[in-house]
């Protein structure tokens, strides 16, 4: 089929009867509930993208293989050009979205590219899982399906391993074998938008023990799958809030969920990885699922860093206070964060490394500089709006105040900014400013960008250890080698 409409998108999501529950009900028509429909829409307009003369052909290629078109985050880039023909894609729905949602269709079909690109690694455990990733990257890229994954353990006791947890089946894990598939129970989390797409695959990060070979699992099922059970957080929105009232939170609120699966049955051809703890452990570094969905959350990062940036610009403008040099100060210290990240973008396209099946990957010291950087700009940059908003972000009233007659003159009277903005402008722009740093939403998108991937100080510290591998240290020994030579003058005096 390759790429999809917006419209056969919507129409796959209501084909599914998944399981979801939401506020204590049972959803049974998701695109008729209120709080996702706006989000669906959005997606939507993603596939629509693919068909737009304007977006085409700088983010779908013509898949070799089929002869269809497909989206660029299916392709194995062997070129520097196909990089950057990654790398359009990733743009193209941050710009969309303004970088705050964090799990469009282009992150996790990345993550089945690399898996697929590198099965090799699985082949040396089981062919067969090898052949079962190759089989599912090829359907999910014809059918351009939406991925949600869940690839955490729930927060219970986290001294101790999954199969030390008081309920064996706390964590996820491997019941029985059958002939038609394997048995699994127990929850993982965090599978954002998961009420909202097709399928769901599931994979951990490093960190198995011995006995816990049966939380070693990776696989992929539809999500309406029997006994796959969808328990969604506390809405950040109601669905039914004004979108003037309410311009980025209205449209583009995320929702994350605990998957909970009652002896789900996963049929063979869908297994990738079982109780194999060292192959479970190795699966990140050897598959670079870790290093390529890197690039994406990159480029979104720096959009939704531009965004933020540019918020706070607009804002300091809108009510004249940019003339100060504090305020100028702080939005310097914002422009330089979001150049440092998009130079480290840069950067790592040109500084790519060639694996061994000719694929391009890019530079891992660059990306991982961002995913560190990343969880302490964004927030800075939310500080910042505050900071420059002040009171302003507390009073501003709703957009029926704005229209209605008999308040309309003290709306533009006492509502205006400086020369030239108008009360009305004033106000969206802190109403837009305020969903981003203030509202519940705004507050998500600031705890997602702190552990999107992962702990930050365990990935600090991770860097740090492959860094001081990968560097010898030689200046230093250079600069030591002055002491060499000065005991060997000391020689040659004494001869």
């Amino acid at each position: 089929m390759g790429i999809r409409t917006g419209d056969q998108y919507i129409r796959g999501l209501k084909s599914r009867q998944p399981e979801i529950w939401l506020q204590g009900k049972k959803v049974t028509k998701v695109c008729e509930e209120a709080v996702f429909r706006q989000p669906i829409h959005e997606i939507a307009k993603l596939y629509d993208m693919q068909h737009d003369e304007k977006y085409q052909a700088k983010i779908t290629h013509i898949c070799q293989e089929t002869g269809e078109r497909v989206n660029n985050a299916f392709l194995v880039a062997k070129t520097p050009e196909e990089l950057q023909a990654k790398r359009a894609i990733y743009e193209a729905y941050a710009e969309a979205t303004f970088g705050l949602m964090g799990r469009t269709p282009d992150f996790l079909n990345i993550v089945l590219t690399s898996l697929y690109s590198n099965a090799s690694f699985l082949e040396k455990y089981n062919p067969q899982w090898a052949e079962n990733v190759k089989n599912y990257y090829k359907y999910v890229r014809d059918q351009d399906l939406f991925l949600t994954h869940a690839i955490i353990n729930p927060q219970n006791d986290r001294s101790k391993s999954s199969h030390e947890q008081n309920d064996v089946y706390t964590h996820l894990g491997a019941v029985e074998e059958t002939p038609e598939g394997l048995i699994v129970r127990g929850a993982k989390m965090l599978a954002t938008l998961a009420p909202i797409t097709d399928e769901v695959i599931i994979y951990s990060f490093p960190g198995f023990k011995p006995g816990d070979e049966r939380y070693a699992l990776a696989f992929a099922i539809p999500i309406d799958t029997p006994g796959l059970r969808i328990i969604c957080r506390e809405p950040m929105q109601d669905g039914n809030r004004s979108v003037y009232d309410h311009p980025l939170a209205s449209r583009f609120e995320e929702m994350d969920a605990v998957l909970v699966f009652n002896d789900v049955l996963v049929p063979w051809e869908r297994l990738f990885l079982y109780n194999n703890v060292e192959a479970a452990n190795l699966l990140y570094p050897k598959t670079g699922i870790g290093q390529q969905p890197a690039h994406q959350t990159g480029v979104r990062g720096l959009l939704k860093l531009q965004f933020a940036t540019e918020v706070a610009m607009r804002l300091a403008d809108s009510i004249g206070v940019d003339v100060y040099p504090n305020v100028q100060n702080i939005l310097g210290e914002l422009a330089q964060s979001l150049e440092s990240i998009r130079a480290l973008l840069r950067t790592a396209e040109l500084e790519y490394e060639t694996l061994p099946s000719g694929e391009l990957m890019p530079g891992y010291v660059q990306l991982e500089t961002i995913r560190g950087l990343l969880p302490k700009l964004y927030p800075r940059a939310i500080e910042v709006i505050q900071i420059i908003g002040a009171g302003g972000l507390l009073m501003s009233p709703t957009d029926s105040d704005m229209e209605h007659s008999e308040l309309a003159a003290d709306m533009e009277k006492y509502y205006a900014g400086r020369d030239g903005i108008s009360g009305t402008d004033r106000v969206r722009l802190f109403k837009l400013a305020w969903d981003l740093c203030g509202e519940a939403f705004g507050q998500r998108l600031l705890q997602y960008e702190r552990y999107y991937t992962g702990d930050p100080v365990r990935k600090l510290a991770i860097f740090y250890n492959n860094y001081k591998k990968s560097h010898a240290c030689t200046m230093v020994d250079d600069a030591l080698s002055v002491f060499a030579a000065k005991s060997a003058s000391q020689r040659e005096q004494v001869l």
